[in-house]
């Protein structure tokens, strides 16, 4: 799968780029992240890339003509989805990922600033928001979105099973996990976790996914189930 990410600070990602699965699944060729320079795109000598609002108020609005022409540049073919990491965009969620990871090729524009002139909307396929809150651009949000779907392209987990059970996967949040040593501090390993009993593990693990949803997250607990019970054909 590739990825193209345009911004005005690609040197942004290189570091991040070479770290754990992510570095090694670009170095065995799962992955190709190819970066572009928002201001190679620029129509002035000065390779602008941002302009102070129509109207008036605080801060500056990324121009529209170095993005568009980059993306358009950059897209090869229709096959080659564009998505604009932006606030005002769709949550990421799981599911999102899913279809994200079902493209062969992505183009990511990351906004600056107050953000990017409107028009730019108009060129993109999708909008995708990280959460509720405001950063300084959309490299960090590129970056979410590539770990999170490079995490369902098949050769980058040691297990496909470790995504299959991570949070959100199944609408729950993931069960909890323990290692070495089997009691630190007085604060022991659940016993059924060293009984061997594969199908006791297995239930407590679903249990223990469920109330961990329900406390933390309500919001997503319903949800599950309502999802859970259409699977099982009983809606």
């Amino acid at each position: 799968m590739k990825f193209d990410i345009l911004t005005i600070f690609p040197d942004f990602f290189h570091s991040p780029l070479k770290q754990g699965l992510v570095g090694k699944a670009i170095e065995r060729g799962l992955l190709e992240v190819a970066l572009h320079n928002t201001r190679e795109y620029a129509c002035d000598r000065h390779k602008s890339t941002d302009d102070a609002p129509y109207g008036g108020g605080a801060g500056m609005v990324m121009k529209v003509e170095p993005i568009v022409k980059g993306i358009e540049a950059i897209r090869d073919g229709a096959d080659e989805k564009v998505i604009l990491a932006t606030p005002q965009g769709a949550p990421l969620r799981q599911e999102t990922v899913r279809e994200i990871a079902g493209f062969k090729k992505v183009l990511i524009v990351c906004g600056r600033y107050e953000g990017v002139d409107e028009r730019v909307r108009a060129f993109v396929d999708m909008e995708v928001s990280i959460g509720d809150y405001v950063l300084m651009g959309g490299e960090i949000p590129a970056l979410i979105i590539i770990e999170a779907v490079a995490r369902l392209i098949p050769g980058v987990l040691g297990s496909a099973l470790s995504a299959e059970q991570d949070s959100f996967s199944n609408g729950f949040l993931e069960f909890p996990h323990y290692t070495r040593p089997e009691d630190f501090r007085n604060m022991r390993v659940p016993p059924v976790l060293l009984s061997g009993d594969h199908g006791a593990i297995e239930e407590w693990r679903r249990r223990e996914s469920r109330e961990r949803t329900l406390h933390r997250r309500p919001d997503l607990y319903e949800a599950a189930l309502k999802e859970e019970k259409k699977d099982k054909g009983c809606l």
